[in-house]
């Protein structure tokens, strides 16, 4: 049985702080954690926050969006820092986990690229796939696990239930 989950949340910020609290209860509970979380930095409210993300379980913070001008608009992803970004989670896919957790399934992933392939890898490896997305991707990370992935409420407690109810003995 696939054990695939995604989860979305409607506030600047929200997603990113549900994901990295619910990482940190599953650590805490010695549940072997895989795959990033977003650690935006503070920012003023007239401008964008940088990306940065945290490599699980205890690896390096990587900056993945790029200055692009005061004026600019769009994607401001850095395609060089997330490919560093997924080499590093990759590598620590290496050892056992139970978990692989992703920050957010966004247009790179739509796209195929991205943690896309490090997604399937951890799906097929039998491990936990808990994956944040924006209701403009969810239903490409739908096809993407043909049918398999439950939406799950974005509240720290139904996704720990649902992580319990999915890996139930």
């Amino acid at each position: 049985m696939m054990k695939i989950a995604y989860t979305m949340a409607r506030g600047r910020g929200e997603l990113d702080l549900l994901l990295a609290e619910l990482a940190k209860r599953l650590q805490a509970r010695g549940v072997a954690t895989r795959g990033i979380v977003q650690t935006n930095s503070e920012c003023e409210s007239d401008h964008r926050c940088d990306m940065d993300v945290q490599i699980l379980p205890d690896g390096d913070v990587i900056r993945i969006s790029q200055h692009l001008g005061k004026e600019a608009r769009g994607c401001r992803l850095d395609p060089n820092a997330m490919a560093h970004a997924v080499t590093q989670v990759a590598r620590s896919m290496e050892g056992p986990y139970d978990v692989f957790m992703l920050n957010k399934f966004g247009k790179q992933e739509a796209d195929g690229q991205g943690f896309r392939d490090l997604i399937a890898e951890a799906a097929a490896s039998g491990a936990t796939v808990i994956a944040g997305t924006n209701p403009l991707n969810s239903e490409k990370f739908e096809q993407f696990a043909d049918g398999m992935a439950t939406e799950v409420a974005p509240d720290i407690d139904v996704l720990l239930a649902w992580y319990d109810k999915v890996n139930a003995a």
